[in-house]
């Protein structure tokens, strides 16, 4: 098992970004979740085998039909063990980890 730490940006926000990553991530064993993170970004921690990191994160640089992903940083992260993966609101994500 691998979690991975999902910074996207470019034309993220405003296309379903957000609803087609739970389809990916169901598709692929994903747990984790998403939010939106700041102007045309969005921010993602997933866990899954390595083969599934890697096709979520073949996924993540393409999006669903109208987006249009300029950048992609990833960087490995300790297990959390996720159950599940959905959104979450910047605002929930914030109080729970007032340092960010």
């Amino acid at each position: 098992m691998k979690h991975v730490n999902i910074t996207l940006t470019g034309k993220v926000q405003r296309v379903g970004f957000r609803f087609y990553s739970m389809e990916a991530a169901a598709r692929y064993s994903i747990n984790g979740f998403i939010m939106n993170s700041g102007h045309d970004q969005v921010y993602i921690e997933a866990e899954g085998s390595d083969e599934n990191i890697h096709l979520f994160l073949s996924w993540c640089r393409k999006g669903p039909v109208g987006a249009r992903v300029d950048n992609l940083e990833m960087s490995e992260a300790p297990l959390k063990n996720f159950s599940g993966y959905k959104v979450v609101h910047r605002d929930e994500f914030l109080k729970k980890r007032p340092f960010l």
